[in-house]
């Protein structure tokens, strides 16, 4: 079976360009964050690839942004034998064989990703940090209080968090420590 996978970082980008062509019989596409494999399509799609199966991904940044994750992956397909293939850059694991010029690529490459990715959090954190300087930064408003009013209440009356919190449009995260800061 022909397998694709495909990845964007947000809901709002588009994965049009992303293995347009390639006759694939089934396709897996997640829209979060490369950072790590908690990602629900990639575990699916680990879960369903059986021997003899060809896992074909647009590109090395696409299925991993961490090397260790991405020679984890790798591995773990091939050793089910399972065929991995990286369009862009032309990279083909197969079971049994360990090209040494490809695994030199992937390790290459794969730290390639990794380092961006570094990079992109270091400048988004100076970034952040000028603005908060410049006084233009303020972080995300607070919730207001009607909503954290609401919250608390109706959690105290056996309602479940993230529920609550979903109905309410506050993040999960910020809607437990609201109600464990229970400051009325």
């Amino acid at each position: 079976m022909k397998i694709g996978y495909i990845r964007v970082s947000t809901t709002d980008q588009n994965t049009d360009r992303q293995l347009e062509g390639v006759p694939l019989d089934r396709v897996f596409e997640d829209k979060l964050s490369g950072k790590n494999t908690e990602r629900p399509a990639l575990q699916e799609l680990l879960r369903f690839a059986r021997e003899g199966d060809t896992v074909t991904v647009h590109s090395l940044d696409r299925l991993a942004r961490n090397l260790d994750d991405l020679r984890k992956i790798v591995g773990q397909l091939t050793e089910r034998g399972v065929v991995i293939e990286f369009a862009k850059e032309r990279l083909r694991f197969a079971p049994g064989s360990s090209d040494p010029t490809s695994l030199l690529m992937l390790s290459i490459l794969g730290a390639f990703a990794e380092f961006e990715r570094q990079l992109m959090l270091q400048r988004q954190a100076e970034g952040i940090a000028l603005a908060k300087a410049k006084g233009v930064y303020k972080g995300r408003k607070p919730v207001p209080d009607e909503k954290v009013t609401s919250l608390r209440r109706r959690v105290a009356d056996g309602e479940p968090v993230p529920a609550v919190a979903k109905e309410l449009n506050i993040g999960r995260s910020t809607a437990y420590r609201l109600v464990s800061t229970n400051a009325d």
